[in-house]
């Protein structure tokens, strides 16, 4: 664990944790079920965005977001779940922390539903043509499928929805109050000497013509 001397209170143990805020109600220790029902399926199916969260084998954590039209996430059985990995960037880190430390926690979000199903397990990448080809979306092939071997699923409460108003269109801010990604990346990637227009109108059309 890493702490500086930045911070002077510093918790260090779930004994000094469980001293202040106790332990969980049965309710919440008893929701955890080892396969996926059909609340589990219902809301897999209806979910076009789920979060994927891995680490490597050094620990080094990654989240990264995975998404399709709602259903784009197949339930094979009670325990295996498969997810298409389509055209990105080839970073590949949340690939390649599967790669080293198969551990893999998943959160599945529905548009204006304020609960979400939280979803752990160990991941696999695999490139059989057939499962491929269950994949497919305007007629391409995903680039490969991260397969979940679920050891646990549960529902996560409202709670961070209710305090964030994520779905309350009112709280939203203006979209042109924040910079856009090639402002960004500019200034990250380029110390601010690309030409943003340029980079804009080009990530523009790859994503019109690469998003699958």
């Amino acid at each position: 664990m890493v702490t500086t001397a930045k911070f002077k209170n510093v918790i260090t143990t779930e004994d000094e944790l469980r001293e202040l805020h106790g332990w969980p109600s049965d309710r919440a220790r008893e929701k955890t079920i080892t396969a996926l029902d059909r609340h589990c399926r219902a809301i897999i199916a209806a979910s076009p965005i789920a979060f994927l969260a891995t680490t490597n084998a050094d620990g080094s954590a990654d989240v990264a977001p995975k998404g399709d039209p709602a259903g784009f996430v197949k339930v094979l059985d009670d325990n295996t779940i498969v997810i298409p990995d389509r055209p990105g960037n080839r970073r590949f880190d949340g690939l390649k922390n599967i790669l080293s430390n198969p551990g893999i926690g998943l959160v599945f979000l529905v548009p204006g539903m304020r609960e979400t199903l939280r979803v752990n397990g160990t991941a696999e990448l695999v490139r059989d043509p057939e499962l491929l080809e269950t994949l497919k979306v305007k007629g391409k092939l995903p680039w490969l499928a991260i397969i979940v071997h679920v050891d646990e699923a549960f529902m996560h409460c409202p709670k961070a929805f209710l305090r964030s108003k994520l779905w309350e269109p009112e709280t939203w801010p203006a979209r042109d109050s924040l910079p856009s990604m090639a402002t960004v990346l500019n200034d990250h990637a380029f110390a601010g000497k690309a030409n943003v227009e340029e980079m804009e109108a080009q990530m523009l059309q790859t994503n019109k013509d690469d998003l699958y």
